[in-house]
């Protein structure tokens, strides 16, 4: 399954985290939201964001300034 991709740069907290929440509702169950930040506080906010809500963080890696997070859809 190839996974829905969201463009979150240049927009800071607390915003990637909403915008992913609302697009992971559109990803079927085991799907996977890739997002891209430029926010230096979103891999710990997707850190927490996976913890509270039951979503799984898959991983997440910089390059360039560009965070790239994985979070797949559980339930």
């Amino acid at each position: 399954m190839i996974p829905r991709e969201l463009d979150a740069k240049g927009l800071l907290c607390p915003l990637p985290v909403l915008k992913a929440r609302r697009a992971l509702r559109e990803v079927p169950v085991g799907g996977v939201l890739r997002v891209l930040a430029t926010d230096p506080g979103a891999p710990s906010d997707f850190r927490h964001f996976c913890e509270t809500t039951g979503a799984e963080l898959v991983s997440s890696t910089e390059e360039g300034g560009v965070y790239t997070i994985e979070v797949r859809r559980v339930k």
